[in-house]
């Protein structure tokens, strides 16, 4: 008895679109990792400067978090950081956008950082 090629799974498109498919998911997944393993640096970054808040002032907590953000090369700017200090904590908020290109796109990746620490 004579079978169609389909139906012994030989079709070609399939397997195509299967390749297209999987290619597409390693560029997005090269693109996009790194961004946010450097955004959870940075996370923990500023939640070790909210932790030593006590020892710093505002001005250096501000310095260190722009500076590690230079070292990640994340687009993070003196306006996108905000700092809170109260009598007894510390909040430090940090709102910035990346910009991921892919060909034909960019995609805008927004991260916000929010931590609320006592003071030691």
């Amino acid at each position: 008895m004579l079978r169609n090629r389909r139906e012994r799974g030989e079709g070609r498109l399939g397997c195509l679109f299967g390749v297209i498919l999987l290619l597409l998911a390693a560029l997005i997944a090269y693109k996009m990792i790194p961004v946010k393993v450097k955004a959870a640096d940075l996370r923990d970054a500023i939640q070790d400067e909210a932790k030593s808040a006590g020892q710093k002032t505002d001005k250096e907590i501000l310095a260190a978090i722009l500076q590690r953000a230079q070292i990640l090369e994340l687009p993070v700017t003196e306006e996108q950081v905000r700092i809170d200090r109260a009598a007894n904590s510390i909040k430090i908020d940090v709102d910035y956008t990346v910009p991921v290109e892919f060909p034909g796109y960019t995609h805008q990746w927004h991260f916000r950082t929010r931590t609320d620490n006592p003071i030691f």
